[in-house]
């Protein structure tokens, strides 16, 4: 027999700690790392070896805001995410596990929040969910072919419906009982003794309910008053667990909410992760404030992380449905209406125009957009003449106001009017500053969600490549005062060990003894667009979405030992097979 299932010869070693690197010899065997030398290995009997000369060998990486909740009930390989090295997803997130509520209060919270149709999540929830606890849930994933690992926060979107009904949960007159309270509070120990990372909840309104039922009311989070959070919170923080929250963007003080619950003064810490710090075009000061924030919590012994993108935010939009115009009052009413005939009737309506118009011009109001419809691309328009001019061009062009040709446009051409805007994160210099801050946790891929929308699943390696760039530029003879914003170690910590330790999950590294999540990456293909997004069939899902592809980059993926993904192509055996993820406990 082997001594070994695999070999990974000759490559440049991560270990994940932010350790130095080195060029090592990686032995596999039976799902664990069992050695790691410099010295050749034998490789008597072992059929599978791998020459990674040039090549970086490290651990896989850790998506640690995903929307795969639904989707890893029928495709559990998650290989959108499994082929750009990710080996460990956390679900949960935003106030919308889909564990305590019932199947369609579980579908209603989240497809119009995620974009992902109703008509395709419903059924599958009707069909598979037959838990009703944290502690059945696990066991449904341990009993789960799984891609990649996963680990999870417990939504209190989720636990309020399921404890209150969702009528009761989205009533701004009902404050749950106290029977109600301490039935929360017992599904809450129950996620943390059976390893759930934390609570998710949500403050951000403009997360609306699908469905008949309660159509368009915000998510149930957000009709809790703090002193149900703060309740809730003392467990977390009695576990040492994690809180991971959204404030509401038009309340930019409700952050000193977090702030006070975060803060170790008479109390114990609580770790905290908010969505999300960004440099936004709408609102320059917003990204000093947030430092701001997080720099005064960890001061007096808070454990606060600001969850941080580390590429450009480019939402794309069909027609008039995109989650932003929920921030001003004429987009919300526009959206809150189901029935296209009569969207189009009040898109047509002058008194309506003006206020859309009113809204637009207000410049000064805490927003995400940055309300320029200049700075807004066509992508695909049934009239050809403007497809890749911008709304304010064509406006020009036109005589009339962008408002006005905007709306009609959507009332003309409805969903097959296609634009793209970059709304944060584009100055490099503001995006680097807020990556190499050490309390900036590198997540938020919304991996599994906006299928039409934002495409992420490859962001370890968006923030790969822009420290590998700014090693390159401080490398340079041409360089003047230039910095490398991080070394490469430091920057494979961030999105391996870092986030493990600080969750308190059993992932991110890759020594002697530790499970084999491995990725091996060849950097010579950092030289291609990572920001470039295509169209891939949703596995099961019946539809097309938003995915990134970046051949060569990644060259083999393994998970617990076997071989997920090699050359761009997913092993058939992913998602139908129990040797590769598993449900992974906090501890």
């Amino acid at each position: 027999m082997s001594a070994y299932d695999t070999i990974i010869k000759g490559g440049r070693y991560f270990d994940g700690t932010g350790a130095a690197s080195s060029i090592q010899n990686v032995a596999i065997k039976n799902g664990k790392i069992v050695k790691v030398s410099s010295q050749a290995l034998d490789e008597t009997g072992c059929n599978h070896i791998i020459d990674a000369q040039q090549k970086w060998v490290m651990p896989g990486f850790i998506d640690t805001h995903t929307h795969y909740d639904a989707e890893l009930i029928v495709s559990p390989s998650l290989s959108e995410s499994v082929r750009h090295g990710v080996t460990t997803v956390l679900v949960g997130s935003c106030s919308l596990s889909m564990i305590c509520s019932e199947y369609e209060d579980a579908s209603d919270i989240f497809t119009r929040v995620e974009t992902v149709p109703r008509e395709k999540v419903l059924p599958i929830l009707k069909q598979h969910k037959t838990w009703s606890t944290p502690k059945q849930w696990v066991e449904f994933a341990q009993q789960h072919p799984l891609g990649p690992n996963v680990v999870s926060m417990l939504g209190h979107s989720d636990l309020r419906v399921g404890v209150m009904g969702l009528s009761r949960a989205t009533d701004l007159n009902v404050t749950p009982t106290e029977m109600e309270m301490r039935k929360m509070e017992s599904l809450l120990k129950e996620s943390l003794d059976v390893g759930f990372l934390g609570l998710s909840t949500m403050c951000l309104k403009w997360d609306k309910i699908d469905g008949d039922r309660e159509w368009s009311k915000s998510l149930p989070s957000t009709y809790a008053k703090w002193k149900e959070v703060s309740r809730l919170n003392n467990l977390v923080r009695e576990y040492d667990r994690v809180h991971q929250g959204a404030p509401n963007a038009a309340a930019i003080l409700q952050i000193n909410q977090y702030m006070r619950e975060c803060m170790g003064i008479f109390k114990k810490r609580l770790k905290t992760t908010l969505i999300s710090r960004m440099d936004l075009k709408g609102s320059v000061y917003l990204s000093k404030i947030t430092n701001l924030a997080a720099r005064v919590t960890n001061f007096f012994n808070g454990d606060f992380r600001w969850q941080v993108l580390p590429t450009p935010f480019t939402v794309y939009a069909d027609g008039i449905d995109v989650v932003f115009f929920e921030e001003f009052g004429a987009g919300e009413l526009a959206l809150d209406l189901k029935d296209k005939i009569a969207r189009n009737e009040l898109l047509k309506d002058e008194t309506y125009r003006r206020d859309f118009r009113k809204f637009y011009g207000e410049k000064l109001s805490p927003r995400v957009w940055q309300r320029d419809f200049g700075d807004a691309i066509i992508l695909e328009c049934p009239d050809q003449s403007i497809v890749g001019k911008n709304f304010a061009d064509v406006a020009e062009s036109k005589q009339i106001h962008v408002v006005d040709l905007f709306l009609d446009l959507v009332v003309q051409y409805g969903t097959d009017l296609r634009w793209y805007t970059t709304v944060a994160n584009h100055r490099k210099h503001v995006l680097k500053n807020m990556v190499k801050d050490k309390k900036s946790l590198i997540t938020f891929s919304d991996a599994g969600a906006h299928i039409r929308n934002m495409a992420f699943y490859n962001l370890p390696l968006r923030m790969l490549k822009l420290v590998n760039e700014s090693i390159n530029e401080s490398q340079s003879q041409q360089a003047k005062n230039s910095q490398a914003i991080m070394t490469m170690e430091q920057a494979v910590f961030r999105m391996t060990g870092d986030q493990a330790q600080w969750f308190n999950i059993d992932a991110g590294r890759i020594r002697v003894g530790d499970r084999a999540d491995i990725v091996v990456l060849n950097p010579a293909k950092f030289d291609q667009n990572l920001e470039q997004v295509s169209w891939a069939e949703m596995e099961n899902f019946g539809l097309q979405r938003l995915v990134n592809r970046n051949p060569g980059l990644i060259e083999q993926v393994f998970i617990n030992g076997n071989l997920a993904c090699e050359h761009d192509q997913i092993t058939p055996e992913l998602g139908k097979s129990m040797d590769f993820g598993t449900y992974i406990p906090a501890h």
